[in-house]
């Protein structure tokens, strides 16, 4: 059975710094301006790049407790409990090494800089001192602490709306948020979904991904980068050092259950660099690919089931 696209809301807006895309089969009529509604709300609770958001307070309150929104708290919670699982790896309390390399407004300002001065680069200060008080939904960080939530925040939009709009009644979502994508319920060909990760600048995907449900996240140096007193910089830090990562690896995408999840990974295995990236994504039950500086591509363990089946396998780690 084949669905004609004539059936499905095709929703393009942007949001978080990207391009966002919602596909939605079935439910009230209203639903996809909802879901809409309910992105950009969510970007302006968590932007670091509006002094009136959820998270631009919380960063300012030099050490004292805050009463965040239940959406927050979660999102919060879940980053601290990704830097214990993932060994600091993934850490949030990057706001500060991004600030410091350059990316202090929205990446178009940033992008368009002609001249960034270089400074020091410091370590992240980590997860370890930030108290959470669920019963009340409070959040405290330490004075010196603040929180860079883009990457998680994405992944965790795209998984509670995609999950909203089945609770609504949709029979088939995709929410796609500058290539963090979760899908769930029949894709447009009445089956699973087909998404396609990309290669470096290639017109043909080098994965189209048969998927029925769960998330795909990238993190990538290709994309976001511009130029400081030293030369190109991309946005990816390293939190041991507060460095943009330079471990051989150009990409990393992640498939898991949950998108919110497959974008922890993968920042956390584009960290951990050529040689341990692989194996920690693999460790954490999740599957995916990853682009070395060669040019490479190295298939990881599992990805040979999401495989479309006219692509031949490649290797496993």
């Amino acid at each position: 059975m084949s669905l004609g696209l004539a059936q499905w809301v095709d929703l393009g807006f942007p949001a978080m710094g990207t391009r966002a895309r919602l596909l939605v089969l079935g439910g009230p009529a209203s639903l996809a301006e909802a879901l809409r509604e309910r992105v950009l709300g969510l970007e302006a609770r968590w932007t670091r790049f509006r002094a009136d958001s959820e998270l631009c307070r919380l960063n300012a309150a030099a050490g004292a407790p805050v009463v965040v929104s239940s959406d927050t708290y979660a999102l919060i919670e879940l980053a601290v409990d990704a830097w214990q699982r993932t060994g600091g790896r993934f850490d949030p309390t990057v706001h500060d090494a991004m600030m410091r390399i350059g990316y202090d407004r929205d990446f178009d300002a940033v992008r368009d800089r002609t001249h960034q001065e270089r400074v020091a680069y410091r370590p992240a200060p980590g997860c370890a001192a930030i108290r959470l008080d669920r019963l009340v939904r409070a959040v405290q960080l330490p004075r010196g602490v603040q929180l860079d939530l883009g990457g998680i925040g994405k992944g965790y939009t795209a998984d509670l709306v995609v999950h909203e709009a089945r609770a609504a009644g949709a029979d088939g979502v995709c929410v796609d948020l500058g290539g963090d994508v979760r899908v769930a319920g029949i894709g447009p060909d009445g089956g699973a979904w087909r998404v396609d990760v990309e290669g470096l600048g290639a017109s043909v995907p080098i994965a189209p991904l048969r998927l029925a449900e769960g998330g795909i996240a990238t993190s990538t140096r290709s994309k976001r980068t511009w130029s400081d007193a030293s030369g190109p910089v991309h946005h990816l830090v390293d939190p041991a050092t507060g460095a943009p990562v330079s471990g051989g690896l150009v990409a990393v995408t992640v498939l898991s259950g949950e998108t919110w999840w497959a974008e922890v990974l993968a920042k956390a295995a584009f960290v951990a660099g050529a040689e341990h990236g692989p194996s920690l994504v693999i460790g954490h039950g999740a599957t995916g690919l990853v682009i070395r500086d060669s040019g490479d591509v190295q298939r990881l363990a599992g990805l040979d089931r999401f495989l479309l089946p006219d692509v031949g396998s490649g290797p496993d780690a």
